[in-house]
């Protein structure tokens, strides 16, 4: 490249960084993402180096980004704040090149000890500086160009984290302090917030850093202090009668006991191996942080060295940040599909042209549901910012339109009928989740049905757990539950760590369960909406599982706890005939349970049970009922089982070796029945 193709190239970044730093900085609307602006910044960077005589007087690399905003009173800053120098050298390599450097400037010998720094965490919200006089938050700013930046104490005094009088445990408060830090928001207050904004009819918040930011810079101090804002102190600019500690850490800690919250994530350090540790250490506990970062920040220790090393002309010597790969990207959106999950909640999820972010290369982003899908306006064909932070799944942050009036696609619709099994789709009552009805037949559900079926508390097909079940769907021998029932001894004994001694015990297994409630079978099915307990009121109520399969709305909400939304969900699952087909093919394989007439019929046929209104306690081991079994026995004689003993409790059900529940039932003189006095009871409701 040749100086004029050079200088014409200079231009142009000048300009496109320019609009993008009042963007980012003034506006709080970025354009681009943090990714492709360093890279913008970094070709500056390289064209300035290698033709420094073409290097403009106002070039953005030798300010800080941002600008005044008018509406705001001007504060100079006495010590100016400076941005930190970004390295993105990859691993290890980028810690011992700054290393090097401060060595170099310092003069240290080779064989001089290893240099001792401050390693701590690159926060991604606003700088700000704060000014005490006489221990009293006198004054806030923004950091501004680093010269001049923006008056907002009265927002700043809304920050809860921020003390408004300095605390004197460090000993004598200094009459003048400029306490330097971030305003940030954590991603868990960030959502809460967002949730309560859409409930208001408000416009979310972008983004963490875009909520900090935007919030500290609103003119109305009112609408900071409604915002969930944080801040975390990591130095002092300007100070007077003040003792300075000797090094960044001790300065650290005496801010601590003015009463600012120091991040916790920081670590004193010796030489460049222990610096490329921190980096890796918080990249692998980035994603577990309750807030965002983009990387880390290495410090020299001595205050004395970070004298002597001095500034350059927007940066000091003595600090970088080391950042981490990019977790926002450009990309574009090249379809969206219709994603079943193991329960049956459909997601719409974006086919992106491949980007790096976060460490990795990103093909596809979830839109979460439909909802969202329409709040952000996501179509195919749509410019993108696709977020990833550490391991949790890629979404889409924002749309870019490339023009206002550009023609777009048409607006994404979920199908009205499952991409996987066509069967009906339907949307939750009062809820943004859409699932797939066909729970029994879907191939995406299949996996998630059969464990739920095997249950327990459900059939309980004791050894059928998430291997066997990944082997026998991914080898196409069973794609419903019914399949379990014609398993055969050769097919499972050829299945990988099976064994023909494990093919029978399962065999044997599956062959037990056929003998089973009409509760644990209802609730085996895995109706939206319909629990345990749920499922036996259902079985109660109803009695036979025709009567349940032929209910309709009405007769539905008969039955106890039983509302709208529990009865639509019923009513879908029957509705679909692939279900049906389904248990009819489970009562041939020889599933049974004993039916009865059902609570629906008249009272005086079936009154109630003998345990109705008395509560028990379970406690020991039973000679021969499972605790479980028990409780369903009592359950379904109309009683209640508990947990603990209490005066309310009307028995307890000791087995051998019963413990303090049996002590504190003797104690307040509660009846206590051993199995053989329980069944003798359950015989008398047998009798009536």
């Amino acid at each position: 490249m040749d100086t004029t193709t050079a200088r014409q190239r200079m231009e142009l970044l000048y300009d496109e960084i320019a609009a993008h730093d009042r963007a980012y900085y003034e506006l709080d609307a970025p354009m681009i993402a943090d990714a492709d602006y360093d890279a913008l910044f970094r070709e500056l960077q390289a064209l300035e180096a290698a033709y420094p005589e073409s290097r403009a007087a106002d070039s953005p690399t030798r300010r800080v980004g941002g600008r005044v905003l008018e509406a705001f009173a001007q504060v100079v800053h006495s010590v100016p704040m400076l941005s930190i120098q970004t390295q993105t050298d990859a691993g290890a390599s980028g810690a011992a090149s700054f290393d090097a450097r401060v060595r170099k400037e310092l003069e240290f010998a080779g064989d001089a000890p290893a240099m001792e720094y401050v390693a701590e965490l690159k926060f991604d919200g606003l700088a700000v500086s704060l000014r005490y006089e006489e221990g009293v938050l006198a004054q806030g700013a923004t950091r501004g160009d680093g010269a001049i930046g923006e008056d907002v104490t009265q927002n700043l005094k809304t920050v809860r984290d921020i003390p408004l009088c300095l605390s004197g445990k460090s000993g004598k408060i200094p009459p003048l302090l400029e306490v330097r830090g971030e305003v940030y928001m954590r991603r868990d207050d960030l959502a809460r917030y967002n949730e309560e904004a859409r409930a208001r009819g408000e416009k979310p918040l972008v983004n963490p850093r875009n909520g900090a930011a935007g919030s500290i810079r609103q003119l109305d101090p009112r609408i900071a202090g409604r915002r969930p804002l944080r801040f975390f102190a990591y130095g002092i600019g300007a100070a007077a009668g003040w003792d300075l500690p000797s090094t960044h850490a001790g300065l650290l800690a005496a801010l601590a006991d003015f009463g600012f919250p120091v991040c916790e994530h920081r670590a004193v350090v010796q030489g460049a191996q222990a610096l490329a540790e921190f980096h890796e250490r918080m990249g692998n506990l980035r994603s577990q942080l309750p807030f965002d970062i983009d990387g880390v920040v290495y410090k020299v220790n001595s205050l004395e060295y970070q004298r002597r090393l001095g500034f350059r002309t927007r940066e000091p010597r003595w600090a970088v940040a080391h950042k981490y790969p990019p977790e926002e990207a450009r990309t574009k959106v090249e379809a969206i599909d219709a994603q079943v999950g193991r329960t049956g909640a459909i997601t719409p999820v974006a086919r992106l042209t491949p980007v790096f972010v976060g460490g990795v290369t990103v093909t596809n982003a979830t839109l979460h549901n439909e909802d969202e899908a329409r709040r952000k306006d996501v179509r195919v064909g749509d410019t993108v910012i696709v977020r990833r932070a550490g391991d949790v799944i890629p979404e889409i942050a924002r749309v870019f339109l490339e023009a206002e009036n550009a023609p777009r696609n048409l607006p994404f619709e979920l199908p009205r009928t499952c991409p996987e099994c066509g069967s009906r789709v339907v949307r939750e009552e009062g809820g943004a989740i859409v699932r797939c009805s066909g729970g029994l037949v879907c191939p995406a559900q299949v996996k998630g049905s059969l464990l739920h079926f095997a249950g327990r508390r459900a059939m309980d097909i004791e050894g059928l757990g998430d291997k066997l079940v990944e082997q026998l769907v991914d080898a196409g021998m069973v794609k419903t539950p019914a399949d379990l029932y014609a398993l055969t001894l050769p097919q499972l004994a050829a299945l990988e760590r099976m064994g023909e001694k494990s093919a029978e015990n399962l065999l044997a297994a599956i062959e037990k369960s056929k003998a089973s409630s009409l509760a644990r079978f209802i609730f085996a099915l895995g109706l939206r909406n319909v629990g345990e307990s749920t499922a036996r009121d259902l079985a109660r109520h109803f009695g036979k599982l025709d009567a349940l399969k032929a209910a309709n709305m009405a007769t539905l909400m008969q039955a106890p706890d039983v509302g709208p939304v529990i009865a639509e969900s019923i009513l879908d699952f029957f509705a679909e005939a692939h279900n049906r087909e389904v248990i009819d093919r489970l009562v041939a394989a020889g599933v049974h349970w004993q039916e009865s007439a059902g609570r629906m019929a008249d009272a005086s046929q079936n009154p109630p049970g003998v345990f109705s209104g008395k509560t028990f306690v379970i406690t020991g081991t039973l000679p021969s009922l499972k605790r479980d079994e028990a409780k369903a026995l009592i359950e379904a004689a109309d009683g209640k089982v508990s947990g603990s003993v209490s005066k309310r409790t009307d028995y307890v059900l000791a087995g051998g070796e019963a413990g303090s529940k049996l002590a504190k039932a003797l104690e307040l003189g509660i009846t206590v029945l051993d199995e053989a006095a329980l069944n003798a009871m359950l015989e008398q409701q047998g009798d009536a």
